[in-house]
């Protein structure tokens, strides 16, 4: 019961965490800010999860993980409800900035909770299954807050949101064991981190993939709409389709990460998200698209699950600090693919909108974690033959 409360609260986390993005057409008419702002609004909460894990990793040292996650998740329902009402942007911003730092908690610590209650063996399929909440998301959340956004508008999204993180709330509650306090992380643990090349490049790979992902990502709601006039409906059933396949990529690398080995897998899927950001140009219609971006959704939420599984091995002892490094780097990421996809959008060519240069920021960023990602598992490889420890 444990691992499957861990996987809902993670997808209320993802839902929370899009829910802006999805929403992004009525937030943005309803509070008369330009997509840019929207980008920022992003940017904002996505440099607060990325700060706030590592840092909240160490406040909340050998605190009980049933009591912290239950809290994660109410104050997560809070800053939510409170969203919600936020009369303008000035308000809006602000509150997402505090409610988010929810995410920077529970993505990192349920990972790590689960790790710590699982066998060596099984350590990696662990990991990955409570990661896939945020797959889910991707397959019924984004697709849910985007038509919820564009028909019923962003404040009830943000609503359904805090609802939905009350459940998770008693779900973890009540699933959780008591007393499951991962040994607190000493200065000393965290210095063998910042001084290890391994585990530093595998964190800069997870930066620099959600960076490239999120410069399209973030903005693809008003791209379906203004680049493809697609309808509320089209738009939900774009992000449905992105996230029914991220799911089923997730079930796939569920059940070879095991034998195959989190950087090989990791690898093999940054390739094929750097495939469909090439082949972009080439999809001259909405469904093309679909198509066109099929690799990517296999392959883009499975990375981060790889990512996750894949520092959990190399460490096992540092996981909870590795994690919480790990979930700042996909949030900082986003902040960085936010801001990057803005300045694009506020340079266009003249005559055109700037949605179509969107996917060479993409293809540049996920193709240097691809690289770095290659270059780790080769040293990762020889450290293995030496019988050397990543921390060490």
């Amino acid at each position: 019961m444990a691992r499957w409360a861990l996987l809902f609260g993670n997808f209320v986390i993802g839902c929370g965490v899009m829910v802006v993005g999805g929403t992004l057409n009525d937030l943005i008419a309803s509070l008369k800010i330009s997509v840019t702002q929207g980008g920022h609004l992003i940017a904002v909460a996505a440099v607060m999860m990325g700060v706030g894990a590592p840092l909240m990793a160490a406040a909340i040292g050998g605190m009980d993980r049933r009591r912290l996650l239950a809290l994660t998740m109410l104050w997560y329902a809070l800053g939510h409800a409170l969203c919600a009402w936020a009369p303008d942007y000035d308000w809006l911003w602000p509150l997402r900035a505090v409610t988010v730092l929810s995410a920077a908690v529970f993505t990192p610590q349920a990972a790590a909770t689960m790790g710590f209650m699982s066998t060596p063996a099984h350590r990696g399929r662990a990991i990955t299954f409570v990661f896939m909440g945020w797959a889910v998301a991707s397959v019924a959340g984004m697709p849910l807050t985007a038509w919820v956004g564009e028909r019923l508008g962003w404040r009830v999204a943000m609503g359904a949101i805090a609802v939905a993180s009350v459940i998770s709330a008693a779900w973890v509650w009540k699933g959780l064991p008591k007393g499951i306090r991962p040994p607190a992380m000493s200065l000393r643990a965290w210095r063998k981190i910042f001084q290890s090349p391994l585990l530093l490049a595998v964190v800069v790979v997870t930066l620099f993939q959600s960076a490239g992902q999120y410069a399209l990502l973030a903005y693809a709601a008003p791209y379906y709409k203004t680049d493809f006039g697609a309808s509320p409906e089209e738009i939900s059933l774009m992000f449905g389709f992105f996230g029914g396949f991220a799911l089923l990529g997730n079930l796939v690398l569920n059940r070879v990460i095991d034998r195959t080995g989190p950087a090989q897998a990791v690898t093999t899927t940054l390739g094929l998200i750097v495939l469909s950001l090439l082949l972009w140009p080439l999809a001259p219609t909405l469904p093309w698209l679909a198509v066109v971006t099929l690799p990517w959704a296999l392959s883009g939420f499975a990375t981060n699950s790889g990512q996750q599984a894949r520092l959990g091995g190399l460490s096992p002892r540092l996981a909870p600090a590795l994690m919480s490094l790990n979930t700042s780097a996909i949030y900082l990421g986003h902040a960085v693919g936010a801001s990057a996809g803005a300045w694009v959008l506020a340079h266009p060519e003249p005559g055109r909108t700037g949605y179509h240069n969107l996917h060479w920021v993409g293809v540049v960023l996920v193709g240097a974690a691809w690289a770095i990602s290659a270059w780790a598992a080769r040293q990762q490889v020889k450290a293995d033959a030496a019988g050397l420890n990543p921390a060490d």
